[in-house]
């Protein structure tokens, strides 16, 4: 499944960034329902910090709400032209800074400097080595409480039946729409969406292990629809923190539900939000 070679020609080559990312969101009514329904309620806790780290922001969709809730921020992406595309877009905040690396290792952050961490709708394409290595500097950078929310593939829970089925899920895909919405909802079919294959919530929890990390908290949620958990949210601290308590593990198969629910009551008491350019 996806390596770190094919994210950056994936992302900084080959997807079209008119819309911001913003596309990603239309499920929820667009990135502003998406952010105040969906994800702010699951980490404000962690929010305002003075100091955030933010991995993989493409064109800055989060980053942008990010900014409401530091002092100062650092975002590092593999693709040249997100990084590029966030400097423009956010050239009049001083606060912030954006830097390219390796889609592994965070050399341009210091050592316990971080007192948030932030992923969301990036990470599900990477595979666990990448993974293990973001872990393993988030040990180095994290404060004594910082704290990390990472959205990540569950998709390797489902490996040995994916392969499989493997023959079955490419007629499939051939389907019309409707008709695999109908099958989706009935468990008999899984969309990958590109989910790293080598990761799932528990491998991500020992990959926390090993770094020196305990993982708190883990939501796995249904991203299509249906019965599948194919992504997770991960919590992860150092071990002792304000935030170290025994690991909660959540299944959650009406998120997409949730997505619908924020975009019918949002478009009651909002006026439409155009695409960020």
């Amino acid at each position: 499944m996806p390596s770190i070679d094919d994210n950056i020609e994936k992302w900084n080559d080959d997807y079209d960034w008119q819309l911001g990312g913003d596309a990603w969101s239309r499920p929820w009514g667009g990135a502003e329902s998406q952010w105040y329904g969906c994800i702010f309620p699951r980490i404000h806790r962690y929010l305002p910090a003075a100091a955030v780290l933010e991995i993989a922001p493409g064109f800055g969709r989060w980053t942008a709400f990010l900014l409401d809730h530091c002092e100062t921020l650092t975002a590092v992406d593999v693709a040249p032209k997100c990084i590029e595309g966030c400097r423009q877009r956010f050239a009049g905040y001083p606060q912030a800074r954006f830097e390219t690396n390796d889609g592994r290792s965070l050399p341009m952050v210091d050592d316990d400097s971080i007192d948030f961490a932030f992923s969301f709708d990036s990470l599900v394409h990477v595979e666990s080595d990448a993974l293990a290595g973001y872990l393993s500097e988030l040990a180095r950078t994290l404060k004594p409480d910082g704290v990390a929310f990472i959205h990540h593939s569950n998709y390797g829970s489902y490996r040995r039946s994916a392969n499989a089925l493997a023959p079955l899920q490419t007629t499939l895909d051939r389907l019309p729409t409707v008709a695999r919405a109908g099958l989706l909802r009935m468990g008999l079919y899984r969309g990958a969406h590109w989910r790293a294959s080598s990761v799932s919530a528990p491998g991500f929890a020992e990959l926390s292990e090993a770094a020196d990390l305990t993982c708190v908290a883990q939501e796995l949620v249904n991203w299509e629809g249906g019965v599948v958990l194919l992504d997770a949210m991960s919590v992860v601290t150092r071990p002792g923190s304000r935030w170290d308590h025994p690991a909660r593990v959540v299944k959650n198969r009406l998120f997409r539900l949730e997505a619908r629910s924020i975009r019918k009551s949002g478009t009651a008491y909002s006026r439409p939000q155009p695409m960020t350019p």
